[in-house]
C-alpha cells in the first residue's frame, strides 16, 4: 500500500491566510503526486464539507476533509502555519492543517488508518512534536508513526498521555491494511483500555451507586465519518479518564462501526451521544441519562459534557423511547441492522421487511386513491380514458378516474421499490440501483411480487460480492457512481432476462391463481390461519408475515377478488386485540391495574387505527392469559370476515377506510365478534386466578407487570 502521506506532501512553511487558499496550496500537492484527479472539483467537495460545520478545532488544528470521486487513494497533507488561519475555532486561528481526502468508495482499511490519525490530534504530545518538526521527511513519519530519521527531535508524550508512542495505532492500522485485513474502529487505537481493565493512571474514581465507578457510553459521528467521529470519541475517553469515570465509546465512522455490547450498555448509568448526522440504533439508549450535542461539543468541552450527564442520572432525567411519531424506530432498515453475530435467517428477515417497510407506504397512497376512484367514480372507472385526454370538472367520474389513474401509477413503483430496498437492506445506498433495476424487470415480465423479492436479494448479494474485490486505487473514486452500478446491474438484469425471470413469473402466476381459486371451506380456513398468525405476537415476525402476505396480493394494478378478501382479514384480526384489552378494562376493571386502565383508554383509539401493538402491554404483563385469548377472537375474525366476503384495496387504515370496503356492515360484525370473544376470554381466565390475600390484580404473584424485552414495531412500519 502506497503511503498516505510522504515528504512532498507536506508544506511546513504554509503562506495561505485563509482557509481555502490553505485547502488549495495543500491540494495541488495532491494532484502533483497523481493524488486527485481534478482540482477544482475536488476543492469543491471540500468547501462543500466545510459549508455543513467548521473543521477548526481548539488547540490550533484545523483538519479539512471530505469524501471525492475526485481522489484517487486516501491522502493526508499536512501544512504549517506560522500567522495561522481561520478554520472557525472557538479559541482562534489554526497553525497546524491537515487536508484529509478519501475516496467516495474508499475500503475499510484507509478509513481506518485516518480515523487512527483523527485521534492522534487530540494528543498535545504528537502536536507539539509537529510543530517542533524541522523538515518534512520528520513531520511525515511523525504522522505515519514511522521512526524518526536520525538527528531529528523524537516526540515528547503529554504529560497526559499513555506511555506508547501515540503515533503507535497509526502505524498498527497501516501494517494491518497492507496486510489486507482491516481492523476494526475501536480497534485501531491500541492504547485504548477496556471498561473493566486497571487504570493506574486515572484519578480517584468518581462512584456511582454501590461504590464503582460512574459508568457512561457515548456514541460519535460527523458527515463525513473520518476525523471528528474519532476525535470526538478519543477527547471523551481522555476527559473520562481524568474524572475516573468509565467511559465506552462507539464511533460511527465511515470505516464502520461496532454496535456496543448490549451488556456495557444495560450497566451505564448514563450515555452522551456527540453527533451531527443520526444515531444508529438510537433505541438502545432510552431511559437512560442523556446528553445530546453536537460532535464539536465532544472535541471541545468533553469534560463539561461528562459533568453535565452526572448531574441528569443525580436528578433523574432519563431519556425518552428513541421513536418517531409513527412508532418506527430511527434510522433506516440497513442502520438497524442486527450485528455480525446474527444468524442467517434473522439477517434475512431484516433484508426483506427493509423493502416491505419501504413498498407499503406505497400500497396504501395507491390502494387508497384506486378505492376512491372506484367509490366516486362508479365500478367501471377502470374502464375510464386517460384523464389527459378527457377531463370534465363537473363531473365526478373524471374525479374518481383521475384518482384512479393516480393510484394506479404509484403502484407500479411497487415491486421496483420492494427490490431496491431489499438490496439497500443488504448493501446500504450502492444496492439501490440494481435493486431498483432488478424490481423494473420483475414488473416489466409479469413476474410481479417474487420476482421483485429474487431481484431485492441477487442485487444485494452481487453489490456484497463486488466490494469484496481488491480495486485498484484509480478506480476505487468511481466505484460507488460508476463501477458498482454499471456491473451489477448488468449481472442483475442478465439473470433477471435470461436465467429465473421466467420460472418465477410462473411461480407468481400459479400464486395469483390459486388466490383467485380459494372458495368455500379453504377461504375460511385460510382467514382463521392469518388472523391467528396477525395476534400470535402483536407486531412481531409473525404477525409481519401474515401482513406481508396480504400487501403481496393486492400489490399489483388488477387485484382478485380473492387478494383483497385477505386484506381484509388480515385487517380485521390485526384490530381485534387492542380493541378487545379496551373493551376488557372497561366492563370488568377491578381485574386490572391502574396502569392497564390507562393503557385500555389508549387502546381503543390504536385498535381502531389497525395497530396491533396497542395490546402488548398487557400481552407483556400476563402472556399467557392474553395471547391465547386474542389468537382466538382472532381467528374468528379472520374466518367470517373471509366468509361474508369483505374485500379491501387499502393495506391499512382501521374503521377510518371502513367505506373503502367491499360489505362494511358485516365486516364490522366480523369484528365486533372477534373483540367479544377475546374479551369474555380475558376476563373468564383473570377472573379464574386466584389472588393472594392483600394484592391487586397484577400477576399470580401479584407484582408488577415483568417488563416486554423486545419492543415490536408496527404491522405497517
Amino acid at each position: 500500500m502506497s503511503e498516505m502521506i510522504t515528504a512532498d506532501l507536506v508544506d511546513l512553511d504554509l503562506s495561505a491566510d485563509t482557509k481555502e487558499a490553505a485547502a488549495r496550496v495543500l491540494a495541488e500537492r495532491m494532484v502533483a503526486q497523481g493524488r486527485v484527479t481534478d482540482l477544482e472539483g475536488f476543492l469543491a467537495d471540500v468547501a462543500a464539507r466545510e459549508a455543513q460545520m467548521p473543521t477548526g478545532l481548539d488547540g490550533g488544528i484545523g483538519i479539512p476533509h471530505c469524501r471525492s470521486a475526485h481522489v484517487t487513494e486516501p491522502t493526508l497533507a499536512f501544512g504549517r502555519s506560522t500567522a495561522g488561519i481561520d478554520f472557525g475555532a472557538a479559541d482562534g486561528p489554526a497553525d497546524l492543517i491537515f487536508l484529509i481526502a478519501a475516496p467516495a468508495g474508499a475500503d475499510d482499511a484507509h478509513l481506518t488508518i485516518l480515523s487512527s490519525l483523527a485521534r492522534q490530534l487530540m494528543d498535545a504530545g504528537f502536536t507539539s512534536a509537529l510543530r517542533a518538526s524541522s523538515t518534512p521527511e520528520t513531520a511525515a513519519a511523525l504522522i505515519r508513526g514511522d521512526e524518526v530519521p536520525p538527528g531529528e527531535d523524537a516526540r515528547e508524550p503529554s504529560a497526559d498521555a499513555p506511555q506508547d508512542s501515540a503515533a503507535a495505532p497509526v502505524a498498527a492500522s497501516a501494517g494491518a491494511a497492507a496486510d489486507g485485513t482491516a481492523p476494526t474502529p475501536d480497534a485501531a487505537s491500541e492504547d485504548r483500555k477496556t471498561p473493566d481493565a486497571a487504570s493506574d493512571d486515572r484519578k480517584t474514581p468518581d462512584t456511582a451507586a454501590g461504590g464503582r465507578p460512574f459508568r457512561v457510553v457515548a456514541v460519535t459521528s460527523c458527515p463525513t465519518g473520518i476525523a471528528h467521529t474519532y476525535m470526538a470519541a478519543e477527547s471523551l475517553e481522555n476527559a473520562a479518564r481524568e474524572a475516573g469515570v468509565e467511559l465506552v465509546a462507539e464511533t460511527q465512522g465511515s470505516a464502520g462501526f461496532t454496535r456496543l455490547d448490549p451488556a456495557v450498555i444495560a450497566a451505564a448509568d448514563a450515555v452522551i451521544l456527540a453527533h451531527d448526522v443520526p444515531v444508529r440504533d438510537k433505541e438502545r439508549f432510552a431511559g437512560k441519562p442523556t446528553v445530546d450535542v453536537g460532535v464539536k461539543a465532544g472535541i471541545n468541552r468533553p469534560a463539561d459534557l461528562i459533568t453535565e450527564v452526572r448531574e441528569k442520572a443525580a436528578r433523574g432525567e432519563t431519556a425518552a423511547p428513541a421513536t418517531a411519531a409513527s412508532g418506527t424506530p430511527d434510522g433506516t432498515p440497513v442502520e438497524r441492522a442486527g450485528g455480525a453475530g446474527e444468524g442467517y435467517g434473522a439477517k434475512l428477515r431484516t433484508w426483506l421487511m427493509s423493502g416491505v417497510s419501504y413498498m407499503v407506504p406505497f400500497v396504501a397512497a395507491g390502494g387508497l386513491l384506486i378505492a376512491l376512484g372506484f367509490a366516486i367514480g362508479g365500478w367501471q372507472v377502470n374502464k375510464a380514458p386517460s384523464v389527459m385526454d378527457h377531463f370534465v370538472w363537473t363531473q365526478s367520474g373524471s374525479w374518481g378516474a383521475l384518482l384512479f389513474q393516480i393510484g394506479g401509477v404509484a403502484f407500479k413503483f411497487l415491486v421496483p421499490v420492494l427490490a431496491g430496498y431489499i438490496a439497500y437492506g443488504m448493501a446500504d445506498r450502492p444496492g439501490l440501483v440494481p435493486g431498483f433495476v432488478g424490481g423494473a424487470i420483475a414488473l416489466d415480465i409479469n413476474a410481479g411480487f417474487l420476482g421483485g423479492l429474487a431481484a431485492g436479494l441477487i442485487a444485494g448479494g452481487v453489490v456484497m460480492g463486488i466490494r469484496k474485490v481488491r480495486i485498484p486505487a484509480p478506480l476505487r473514486g468511481i466505484m460507488p457512481v460508476v463501477v458498482i452500478p454499471l456491473i451489477s446491474s448488468a449481472i442483475v438484469g442478465f439473470l433477471m432476462f435470461v436465467v429465473i425471470g421466467k420460472p418465477i413469473a410462473t411461480a407468481q402466476k400459479g400464486l395469483t391463481d390459486w388466490l383467485n381459486g380459494l372458495t368455500g371451506a379453504n377461504a375460511v380456513l385460510l382467514g382463521a390461519l392469518l388472523g391467528l398468525m396477525m395476534c400470535f405476537d402483536l407486531g412481531g415476525p409473525v404477525n409481519k408475515v401474515a401482513y406481508t402476505f396480504a400487501t403481496a396480493g393486492i400489490a399489483v394494478a388488477d387485484p382478485g377478488d380473492s387478494a383483497m378478501k385477505i386484506m381484509a382479514a388480515v385487517m380485521a384480526a390485526g384490530m381485534v386485540p387492542p380493541l378487545a384489552m379496551a373493551l376488557a378494562t372497561t366492563v370488568r376493571g377491578s381485574l386490572f391495574t391502574r396502569a392497564e386502565r390507562e393503557n385500555g383508554k389508549a387502546a381503543w383509539v390504536l385498535g381502531a387505527s389497525f395497530i396491533s401493538e396497542g395490546a402488548i402491554p398487557f400481552a407483556a404483563a400476563d402472556p399467557l392469559r392474553v395471547i391465547p385469548s386474542a389468537m382466538v377472537g382472532g381467528a374468528l375474525t379472520g374466518a367470517l370476515s373471509m366468509t361474508f366476503g369483505a374485500t379491501l384495496r387499502a393495506p391499512h387504515g382501521g374503521v377510518f377506510v371502513v367505506p373503502l370496503i367491499g360489505n362494511p356492515f358485516l365486516y364490522l360484525v366480523a369484528i365486533a365478534a372477534g373483540v367479544c370473544v377475546t374479551t369474555a376470554l380475558v376476563v373468564l381466565l383473570k377472573g379464574m386466578r386466584k389472588q393472594a390475600p392483600g394484592t391487586t390484580a397484577t400477576d399470580p404473584a401479584g407484582g408488577a407487570p415483568a417488563p416486554r424485552k423486545e419492543t415490536q414495531q408496527p404491522i405497517a412500519a
